[in-house]
């Protein structure tokens, strides 16, 4: 596992950034109490995907009527990618992997739903064409490396799901402070037994397992990462637990090839997510990025230094990027805070 941290000077020079490859999308799973600290007001969390989109695209919320912050003032990952982006000018392709609500931002359509809810029969019905789909897209991606990232409330719960149906390792990280793991195992116990899987029951099978108790955005970011893959494409999965989960569907279709995940301090030192240990049983490369967010006396800091919405909207992937940049990460927080006071000003607040 490579660190890099603060706070090195220098140009933002170094190779060509690649692409950011976004999948957001909705899962029923975001209902159930506790689970999710994506979106401030519990009644709105189903447009914060929507939101996030539009903040990477246009800096702040467009039709989306929702200001993706938490009570403390946390904001959403999306404000630090959007902040990098400004800095380093990186492409991105927002694919709607499931959106239940619109969005301004201009989207890449591959017949994704919003997931059901985990503890249903049938979580994503469609899994099986929605992961073709996908591979398409990412067979056709003309980059030489990608970054795929997510927007899903709920997608942690999904993620564990999905790692149990699998028989991988079951860990996952959380947007809260404290994770509430064990809601999330008895959420994932009982979508077991209502699809009628043991643990272990989709090993090999990656689209049973998206099927049974997953979400569309695993459905979509695994396809678009075997595409890119088989085309010859570098993947880089840009995000922490949820993109790991990814990675077991992606070695379960018995692909090989090397692929690496890119995710935040916060994360890796979550206590209670084995990161290293999942990432050794799946073959993964990690790079742990920490943007200084520590001591900074603000609420757009104090949220993550606090354990607060820990990874997503490839943060972790926008920041690894920076770091090949050399970009400090005095400019990166600077174009945070000037970010967050325009998404306060946003008409959806």
């Amino acid at each position: 596992m490579s660190e890099r941290t603060e706070d090195g000077e220098g140009p933002a020079t170094g190779p060509a950034s690649p692409r950011l490859v976004l999948a957001a999308g909705t899962t029923a799973t975001a209902a159930v109490d506790g689970l999710s600290a994506a979106g401030a007001d519990p009644d709105l969390r189903a447009h914060t995907p929507s939101a996030d989109a539009e903040i990477l695209e246009y800096g702040r919320p467009v039709r989306a009527p929702v200001v993706p912050v938490s009570p403390s003032g946390c904001p959403t990952p999306a404000v630090v990618t959007r902040a990098v982006r400004d800095l380093l000018g990186f492409e991105t392709a927002v694919v709607d992997a499931g959106l239940a609500k619109p969005t301004a931002a201009p989207t890449v359509d591959v017949g994704a739903r919003p997931g059901r809810d985990v503890r249903e029969s049938e979580a994503v019905s469609n899994a099986a064409a929605v992961f073709e789909e996908g591979r398409a897209f990412g067979r056709g991606v003309p980059d030489d490396e990608v970054l795929l990232g997510e927007t899903i409330p709920g997608g942690t719960t999904t993620a564990l799901g999905v790692l149990a149906a699998l028989g991988e390792r079951e860990t996952v990280s959380s947007s809260l402070p404290d994770n509430p793991v064990e809601r999330k195992r008895a959420v994932v116990d009982e979508g077991l037994a209502e699809s009628g899987l043991s643990r272990g029951g989709a090993a090999g099978d990656p689209v049973l397992a998206i099927e049974r108790m997953g979400d569309p955005v695993q459905a979509v970011l695994a396809g678009i990462a075997v595409g890119c893959l088989e085309a010859g494409t570098d993947v880089t999965l840009a995000g922490g637990t949820q993109l790991a989960a990814v990675a077991a569907l992606v070695r379960h279709d018995g692909r090989e090839d090397p692929l690496e995940l890119a995710t935040t301090v916060y994360v890796a030192e979550d206590e209670s997510v084995a990161l290293d240990g999942l990432a050794a049983d799946l073959d993964l490369s990690v790079t742990v990025t920490d943007p200084g967010f520590d001591g900074r006396d603000h609420p757009v800091f104090d949220g993550y230094a606090a354990g607060e919405a820990k990874e997503g909207v490839g943060m972790g992937g926008s920041l690894a990027v920076a770091s090949d940049y050399g970009l400090p990460n005095r400019r990166i927080r600077e174009r945070v805070l000037a970010r967050y006071r325009r998404l306060l000003d946003s008409p959806g607040e």
